[in-house]
């Protein structure tokens, strides 16, 4: 077959099959009385294998010993080509999220791009200090791209920049929801834990809310329990169960329970965590610092029911627990005595005075 031919069948143009011929890679096995160049079916099937292995990333130099040496083993080669393709892919995802970065910006402009590729540049920066200032150095008006923050949030390893970061965020026109809830299902539970910080910065959305739920039952006690404290904080009822947990383990207790205080104002969920606290007692494996942690919660409820179960621990037979109990039972005692001490209500009707002193 001569030149025009087999780069129609095989795909390959006739420049390059003359580059293969002058590097010896692929030589046509004859030449027609004229001089062109004649290819047999093997030739062709070179050509082939050649463009098969050009497809895996292979140099043709790397190629020609490929096919020319049999000693030449694939196995280093080939984990060699894995390594220089995922350092590759890497850099290319980088460049995707940049060029997001500054789509998701909407730049009027080239000034505005190099204003984003500025911000960029200060995120990546290796000094804490300058990446700090780079979000809070931002001249008056000036905007930064939520997205772009939300990414710097999750990967950011500092505790002062991550503040800013969180900060900015919370501030900025949007709220990189999308990619601070990807980072919650990240596997690396720094990611998720910033993710969940950030989250709980941010104005109070459904969807915001949403992500947090997902992640009550994370492996994580620091995950779970800042989205039981922030959903808490914002009336939500399904974190009663992580908060109760906290509680018991002792992660973030006092936090948990001045939460746990605030949701039982509702009288429906007052029920729910009293049955939930007072079932965390009776488990075998609550020890006196529990029981302690369990009283400190039950003294932020309202009502009754705490007073009476105090009231039962002030006979526990630890005496720490026990006598943290009684102090707490004083405690609810001269609030509620307070409580019945209030001066009556005010008729806003009248003349000002209370309606039983008219």
């Amino acid at each position: 077959m001569l030149i025009g031919e087999v780069a129609r069948r095989s795909g390959v143009s006739p420049r390059m099959l003359r580059h293969y011929d002058a590097l010896g890679l692929v030589r046509p096995t004859g030449r027609t009385v004229g001089g062109y160049r004649a290819y047999s079916a093997e030739d062709v099937r070179r050509i082939f294998h050649v463009e098969s292995l050009r497809s895996l990333g292979l140099s043709l130099k790397q190629i020609g010993r490929a096919l020319e040496d049999p000693a030449f083993s694939p196995s280093a080669l080939v984990g060699d080509l894995i390594r220089w393709t995922e350092d590759r892919l890497e850099r290319e995802r980088e460049l995707l999220a940049r060029l997001r970065a500054i789509d998701a910006s909407a730049p009027a402009d080239w000034q505005d791009v190099l204003h984003v590729v500025s911000l960029m540049q200060g995120l990546d920066s290796a000094s804490a200090a300058r990446r700090q200032q780079t979000v809070l150095g931002r001249p008056e008006g000036a905007a930064l791209p939520a997205e772009l923050l939300a990414g710097a949030v999750l990967s950011e390893s500092d505790p002062v920049v991550a503040g800013a970061l969180r900060w900015a965020l919370a501030r900025s026109d949007g709220d990189g929801l999308a990619t601070l809830a990807a980072g919650l299902h990240s596997d690396d539970a720094d990611v998720r834990r910033r993710a969940v910080l950030a989250i709980a910065a941010l104005p109070e959305t459904p969807a915001a809310s949403e992500a947090l739920a997902e992640v009550l039952g994370d492996a994580d006690p620091t995950v779970r329990g800042q989205a039981a404290l922030a959903l808490g904080g914002r009336g939500v009822g399904a974190a009663v169960p992580a908060l109760v947990g906290m509680v018991v383990e002792g992660v973030n207790d006092v936090d948990a329970a001045e939460v746990l205080g605030a949701l039982s104002r509702d009288p429906d969920r007052a029920e729910r965590i009293m049955a939930a606290l007072v079932g965390e007692l009776a488990a075998p494996s609550a020890g006196p610092a529990t029981r302690i942690r369990l009283a400190q919660a039950l003294v932020e409820l309202s009502g009754d029911a705490p007073l009476e179960v105090l009231r039962g621990l002030a006979r526990d037979d630890d005496r720490a627990v026990a006598l943290v109990a009684s102090a707490f039972v004083g405690v609810l005692d001269k609030r509620s005595a307070e409580d019945r001490d209030d001066p009556p209500p005010v008729d806003s009707g009248g003349d000002g005075r209370p309606s039983d002193a008219r």
